[in-house]
């Protein structure tokens, strides 16, 4: 493939961003120099624009609220003001998602009975439950529960949890992430050949729980939190509760289960319990290929009320026309999720979920990309779309529908480029790769990479299944490369322990908190230099010979190899 590199220019890298004084100068025009394009990006862009998007005014950027007319407003003008095209052939910046909105409330609680024995659960501090179904009522009654281990059916693994075990219309309880092999050669490692070893696969994911659930018949199905596997701590499910969106299915979601949920740990260890049985021990022989299902010879029954409303959601959509006539109806699409979770349930008095770094952060850092792109010389030949996708906190359903119902044809569609979240703890010597050796894309990446002096690290977490929870995701899923990197762990002028510091503090004191707000110490340098990287990257995917591939093996390669064949 041949390279085309990006000289950038940085704009004033400044360190304690909470500061809006220190402003840099505004970002020069790109010009050509010594044959290579020349752009900026400029940091205090980046955070004036997170100020905007993660204010109290824009009420946490939630689907069919105020914070989403806001929020796709400030949007669409930005995309004006910066030049950008429609991005929709219809000659708008957006795309209609239409999302139906459930909000369950209890009727009847969680109860579980065993013969004369009754236990009744409470509502959030026990159990979270919901249903995808479009209806005005959903529930189970006296529903036989069934632990199926991880809930997994993977036949490249040989591995089948249900073991021709009916459990139609029966509750199923699945343990979170995908089952944890040891390897035989050294059990105080993970076997890499199963399941990926440490490295999360869809299986894992609890989307993936409540599908299979589906299509096994199951009435209720529960996921058992724990906080080390699911990789957030049990509030994180909590904020479930409230409205949920789902993109509707032409049966109202009646394929779904009727009750959908999780269980905290203390919940499933009570109920197991309750049905004479020890949860470690159930636990540990799940990840057995020759674990059967376990009838806990206990009832379940609950009773869901649900108010529904449906509304068009809107992705925003805007591009850049390539500049070679031959390439320009070829496209590379940069994506990030503008929605968070709204006003919910307050923390220390507080109730706005702003989401400034997820992902108002990802969102400006895009925008500022995107000018970087209407000024760069000589133009790109692709089109570069730039899209905004909403819902993603709702299950990735932006970007879902759009790649089921994309504006530009799939097999024109070059790769994508997904941001979620920036990095604002400063520069690092290298960038994380999230699934990592998946397509060319890396490649592509690393050789950018090399002109700022950085490496590439394979994700630090990878057993909480990133890869699947953006984003790129729904792209990979349809056939198109797709790359997705987070901060790097290699600070500089830090120790070693700063970057896994960071991350496990973001988690437990920020994420999907209404403190995920701009702190004062944010130091904005790193996050400008990876959307330098970024930007090497799409420029140079626009302007290559060939399109890149999925590497062999690679499980979306056979879907992208026979679209491109047709």
């Amino acid at each position: 493939m041949k390279r085309f590199f990006v000289t950038l220019v940085v704009a004033g890298l400044v360190g304690g961003c909470g500061d809006s004084d220190k402003a840099a100068p505004p970002p020069a025009p790109a010009a050509g120099v010594g044959g290579q394009a020349v752009a900026t990006i400029d940091p205090n862009a980046i955070l004036e624009r997170i100020k905007v998007l993660a204010s109290d005014e824009y009420e946490g950027r939630a689907p069919g609220t105020k914070g989403e007319e806001l929020t796709v407003r400030y949007l669409v003008d930005e995309a004006r003001k910066l030049g950008l095209q429609p991005g929709n052939p219809d000659g708008t910046y957006v795309q209609k998602a239409p999302l139906v909105g459930i909000t369950g409330a209890e009727v009847q609680p969680f109860t579980v009975t065993k013969g004369g024995q009754k236990r009744t659960f409470k509502w959030s501090d026990d159990v979270v439950a919901w249903t995808k179904r479009v209806a005005d009522t959903t529930s189970i009654a006296g529903s036989e529960m069934v632990f199926v281990g991880y809930g997994v059916t993977a036949p490249e693994y040989n591995w089948d949890d249900f073991k021709g075990v009916d459990v139609k219309g029966k509750t199923i309880v699945v343990l979170v992430n995908d089952p944890q092999i040891t390897d035989p050669a050294d059990p105080s490692k993970l076997d890499a050949t199963t399941f990926n070893g440490q490295a999360m696969t869809y299986y894992g994911r609890w989307t993936y729980k409540y599908e299979k659930a589906a299509e096994m018949g199951a009435a209720g199905v529960f996921i058992v939190h724990e906080t080390g596997p699911a990789g957030y701590p049990y509030p994180v499910v909590q904020g479930f509760l409230g409205e949920r969106f789902g993109l509707v299915a032409d049966d109202k979601n009646m394929s779904r289960a009727s009750i959908e949920g999780w269980f905290s740990s203390e919940t499933a260890k009570a109920i197991f319990a309750m049905a004479g049985q020890n949860f470690d021990t159930l636990k540990k022989q799940a990840t057995s290929r020759d674990f059967k299902p376990v009838s806990l010879g206990l009832k379940a029954s609950m009773n869901v009320r649900n108010t529904t409303r449906t509304i068009d959601s809107q992705n925003v959509i805007a591009k850049i026309e390539g500049s070679d006539g031959r390439l320009k109806d070829e496209y590379v699409v940069y994506s990030s999720h503008w929605d968070h979770l709204g006003v919910g349930t307050p923390v220390d008095g507080d109730k706005i979920y702003n989401g400034a770094l997820d992902n108002a952060s990802g969102v400006a850092a895009l925008l500022e990309m995107a000018r970087a792109f209407t000024q760069v010389q000589p133009r790109p030949k692709r089109s570069i779309l730039f899209l905004f996708v909403t819902a993603e906190e709702q299950g990735l359903l932006g970007s879902e529908y759009y790649a089921t119902h994309p504006l530009y044809p799939l097999d024109k569609t070059v790769a994508n480029i997904n941001l979620d979240g920036v990095n604002q703890w400063g520069r690092t010597r290298d960038v994380t790769v999230v699934g990592m050796g998946a397509s060319d894309l890396d490649d592509v990446l690393r050789d950018a990479a090399v002109s700022q002096g950085r490496t590439l690290s394979p994700d630090p977490e990878s057993e909480k299944g990133f890869y699947y929870r953006s984003d790129h995701f729904n792209f990979a899923k349809v056939g198109v490369p797709a790359l997705y990197t987070d901060t790097g762990v290699q600070f500089v002028g830090k120790d070693e322990a700063y970057s896994k510091t960071k991350r496990e503090e973001y988690t437990a004191v920020d994420y999907h908190k209404p403190s995920d707000e701009i702190k004062t110490d944010w130091d904005l340098s790193g996050a400008v230099e990876d959307a330098q990287l970024m930007f090497m990257v799409g420029y140079n995917v626009a302007n290559a010979d060939k399109f890149p591939e999925w590497k062999p093996g690679n499980e979306f390669k056979a879907r992208r190899d026979g679209m491109l064949k047709r």
